[in-house]
């Protein structure tokens, strides 16, 4: 970086500097909390990024997208959140090596792409250690902004159940400790559906008598996720949604369809098409999944996982990235 004569040099980050990021897969809505419930879950991206001498960005990519599907250079999408970041900052650095180690399953209703977006900004957060600050309430804003919405990025970020809204002064979300007994099970197809294809489904109007309905959903399902498991059947109804996008999904409204029918608290995972299922007791998601194998026509991968409690972490990596 040239400074002219009289300048002061801004804000620069270690050469060699290294941070180690993960960060939880969510699913979105549960059901009747569209646009506002979300969930970390037990399976993770994980990045490491160091500021190289050498100019440019470099990605290595291992896992879901190794087969060329995600960019190896600046288009990718944790490399360019992690230099508008940076931007925001002040900051600019030479050159960047990410090795990104993917095993979130892309457009399948997991949010990979907000995950992307908070490993980017996570790994901005640790490379900027001592040279500047971003806070909760910072990172939450420039996700929601970059992802265009809070509820994947806000358990995605904070970990557990959380509420997200959004106030003139930004996006807002409450953390919340699920109860003990809280399984997750989701059945992962091995087909996509683009998630502009689901929204666009959504009416801009909907019924007042199904919006007084899922209100009442959206409460009760708080109570049982956080309190009484046993009420999660009926607290996983919805009538905004889900039925909108059937079309554009047929199996998952199925697969839906055979589960609840069966007493299982199943929903479309984000905008699908994975299916969740919220578990009373770790022991139901075996059963489920023996349902599934049994009577669905479709295969679907069992993916039995828990609630991520932490979110987003960073770490540094070696003594260098410990420097200020």
């Amino acid at each position: 970086m040239t400074v002219a004569p009289g300048e002061m040099p801004g804000p620069a980050i270690p050469i060699g500097r290294s941070v180690h990021v993960r960060v939880p897969a969510t699913t979105a809505n549960l059901g009747p909390g569209f646009d506002t419930l979300g969930l970390a879950l037990s399976l993770y991206d994980e990045v490491d990024a160091t500021v190289s001498a050498t100019p440019g960005v470099r990605v290595e990519v291992h896992g879901v997208g190794a087969d060329g599907a995600v960019p190896t250079d600046a288009s990718n999408l944790v490399a360019s959140v992690v230099l508008d970041v940076l931007a925001r900052k002040g900051v600019e650095v030479p050159g960047l090596d990410l090795v990104a180690r993917n095993a979130i399953p892309h457009g399948r209703g997991l949010g990979s792409s907000g995950a992307a977006i908070v490993a980017g900004i996570m790994v901005a957060k640790g490379l900027l250690e001592g040279v500047a600050e971003l806070g909760p309430a910072e990172l939450l804003a420039i996700a929601t902004e970059l992802e265009g919405h809070p509820d994947n990025v806000a358990p995605a970020l904070f970990g557990g159940l959380t509420i997200a809204w959004l106030e003139p002064r930004g996006p807002q979300h409450k953390k919340l400790n699920v109860h003990r007994g809280v399984s997750p099970v989701v059945f992962v197809p091995a087909h996509t559906v683009p998630t502009k294809l689901a929204r666009s489904l959504q009416p801009a109007q909907v019924p007042h008598e199904d919006a007084v309905f899922n209100v009442s959903r959206s409460a009760l399902l708080i109570a049982a996720l956080i309190q009484s498991p046993e009420l999660l059947l009926s607290a996983t109804e919805d009538k905004l949604h889900q039925d909108y996008r059937a079309s554009a999904m047929p199996d998952t409204s199925a697969l839906v369809r055979l589960l609840r029918g069966s007493g299982f608290p199943a929903v479309v995972s984000g905008a699908g098409p994975s299916v969740l299922v919220l578990c009373e007791r770790p022991s139901d998601r075996l059963l489920a999944a023996d349902l599934v194998a049994a009577q669905s026509a479709v295969a679907w991968q069992p993916l039995m996982l828990a609630v991520d409690f932490k979110g987003a972490t960073v770490t540094p990596m070696g003594a260098q990235s410990a420097a200020s």
